[in-house]
C-alpha cells in the first residue's frame, strides 16, 4: 500500500449547578468553578502522556488474536483492518497506573457493524473493557460487572456511531469509581465498592491495555494518559 508501512500478521501472533441571573453569590460560584475547572484542565495537560501519537507503535504490540487483520500506520493514525474477528493492539512499554488515572483515546469508525473500540484498562487488580458500537453496531458499556457484559449491566446505553467521524473517548478510574465519557457526554458512573471486573474470554490477551475493534475497520489517532487528581475530583465534561 503506497505511503503506508504496513505491520503483517501473518506468522507472527501477533479514558451542573444553576445560579439565578445577577444572584452575587451565584456568579461568584460560577466564577470559582470555572477557575477550578481550568485549573483542572491546565494541570492535566501538563501531565498528559501519548502512549500513541499516530506514528509509531514502539511501544505496542499486535495482540494475540488469531484472525487478525492488517494494523496499517497511516496518515497519522493506526488502522486496524478488517479481522476474523478481532484486530488490536496490546501495551508493551512498562508499568501503568492501576486507579487515579485517565485514559483518553481519539478514534474513527471507518466501516463494520460491531465495535470499533473495545478499550481494555486496569481496574486496580482487575481489567474491564469500555465498548462502543457492540451487538449489531449500537450497544455500549463496560464488559464485565459482576459477571454481566456490556449489553445487560448498569453501564448498557445505545448510540449510532456514522462511518468517518471522529470520536473522543475518555475513562477515569478513581479509587471510588469507573467513570466514561463519549464526546464530552458522560456515559456511565459505577462505584468500584463491592463489585467484580473482568473481560470476556475473546479480549484477555489486551490486558492490562490494549484496543481493539471486531469485524470493523477503525483508525486510532491518539491514546494518552492522564494522572487523575482525586482532590479536583472527575473530570467536568
Amino acid at each position: 500500500m503506497s505511503g503506508a508501512r504496513a505491520l503483517a500478521l501473518a506468522g507472527a501472533s501477533l479514558a451542573w449547578f444553576t445560579g439565578c441571573a445577577g444572584d452575587p453569590a451565584s456568579t461568584s460560584t460560577s466564577s470559582n468553578t470555572s477557575s477550578n475547572t481550568a485549573s483542572t484542565e491546565a494541570a492535566e495537560e501538563t501531565q498528559r502522556e501519548r502512549l500513541f501519537d499516530g506514528t509509531s507503535l514502539a511501544r505496542w504490540k499486535p495482540t494475540e488474536f488469531g484472525g487478525a487483520g492488517e494494523l496499517l500506520l497511516e496518515d497519522g493514525a493506526l488502522h486496524f483492518e478488517l479481522g476474523n474477528p478481532l484486530t488490536g493492539i496490546t501495551w508493551n512499554g512498562g508499568a501503568l497506573p492501576r486507579e487515579d488515572y485517565a485514559l483518553e483515546v481519539r478514534a474513527t469508525k471507518l466501516a463494520g457493524h460491531d465495535f470499533f473500540c473495545g478499550l481494555t484498562f486496569p481496574i486496580g487488580e482487575e481489567c474491564a473493557s469500555l465498548i462502543l458500537g457492540g451487538w449489531g453496531g449500537t450497544t455500549c458499556g463496560l464488559s464485565c460487572i459482576d459477571g454481566r457484559d456490556a449489553s445487560e449491566n448498569e453501564t448498557t446505553s445505545y448510540r449510532r456511531f456514522e462511518p468517518e467521524r471522529e470520536h473522543k473517548i475518555r475513562v477515569e478510574v478513581s479509587t471510588s469509581e469507573v467513570r466514561a465519557f463519549l464526546d464530552g457526554e458522560r456515559l456511565f458512573a459505577v462505584a468500584r465498592a463491592g463489585k467484580r471486573f473482568a473481560v470476556r474470554g475473546e479480549v484477555v490477551a489486551s490486558q492490562p491495555l490494549g484496543l481493539c475493534a471486531f469485524a470493523t475497520r477503525t483508525a486510532v489517532h491518539e491514546i494518552a494518559l492522564v494522572p487523575l487528581s482525586t482532590a479536583a475530583g472527575p473530570a467536568p465534561r
